[in-house]
């Protein structure tokens, strides 16, 4: 099974996360709708939804580029509907775009929180539901969340509780559709990295660019999501995966591959449950 044909939606596709999982579709022949913010060029973020369309022909596929805000329910429609004129339909969606402020309660404004929810939760929802009517008439459909495994301990909230909060939205959201659709056979499911990834978000963000060799690459992430594109919708659906254990269970036994700088500790993530033992032979720092 490939994603040739298929045609996925994308949010925050201009760079990172969304991007990597946009060009691992393409390798495949995918077509891409780039739904992202940035036409023009950022002066310290990489990429736009042109150069990210260029990157997924170059790699195979076809693109879309679309200018989204995806706090603004008119601008989705919009969006989705053209996808779905250009390429025949949308067989799956990826809810990737997300706002981060790792602060405090009294360090996070009315005006950053709601930048958090609305572009987080909020827009993770309107999205899905603007693509469900068109994956209801595909033949395998999956949504996936960029978000958390629901693990409600007190300290993945106590330092950030804005943050955390939006992030849980989305995947409230996975757990929600999964059960509301899954007789009509959409697979909702959510997906997060074990370990830091390297991305603009931890380079001017969180961390700086010095913590990137503690990192992994983004591809880690889009060959997971590739993996769970491929799996049956109606038989895996309204589950929350860790990208290498997920891998792991695909056969993957060689993660130094997915490491910016092979033989380094690698940063964890937040939000990764205690329970969730890593692969053999990766080890994670403190």
């Amino acid at each position: 099974m490939t994603l040739n044909g298929k045609t996925l939606f994308i949010t925050g596709a201009s760079r990172g996360i969304g991007l990597a999982i946009a060009l691992r579709a393409a390798q495949d022949g995918a077509n891409i709708v780039v739904a992202a913010k940035t036409a023009d060029p950022h002066p310290k973020l990489p990429g736009t939804i042109y150069t990210a369309a260029s990157a997924i022909e170059k790699a195979g596929g076809q693109a879309l580029p679309l200018v989204v805000d995806v706090r603004d329910p008119d601008s989705i429609e919009r969006a989705v509907e053209a996808g779905a004129a250009q390429f025949g339909g949308i067989d799956i969606l990826v809810n990737n775009a997300s706002a981060i402020s790792m602060t405090g309660t009294l360090a996070t404004d009315a005006k950053r929180y709601d930048l958090m929810n609305q572009v987080n939760g909020r827009g993770t929802y309107l999205t899905s539901r603007a693509c469900i009517p068109f994956l209801l008439k595909a033949e395998n459909p999956h949504v996936l969340m960029l978000s958390p495994p629901l693990d409600l301990s007190p300290h993945w909230f106590g330092s950030h509780v804005a943050y955390s909060i939006a992030k849980y939205n989305m995947s409230l959201c996975a757990l929600g559709m999964a059960d509301e659709f899954r007789n009509d056979g959409i697979a909702f499911n959510a997906l997060w990295p074990r370990t830091a990834i390297a991305t603009a978000a931890i380079e001017f963000a969180l961390n700086g660019a010095d913590s990137l060799r503690f990192c992994r690459k983004p591809e880690i992430m889009a060959d997971a999501a590739h993996a769970i594109f491929l799996k049956k919708a109606r038989e895996f659906t309204g589950q929350f995966v860790i990208d290498d254990t997920l891998l792991y269970g695909e056969g993957v036994t060689d993660f130094a591959t997915y490491s910016v700088e092979p033989g380094q500790p690698l940063l964890p993530d937040f939000f990764v449950p205690a329970t969730s033992v890593p692969p053999p032979g990766v080890v994670i720092g403190s």
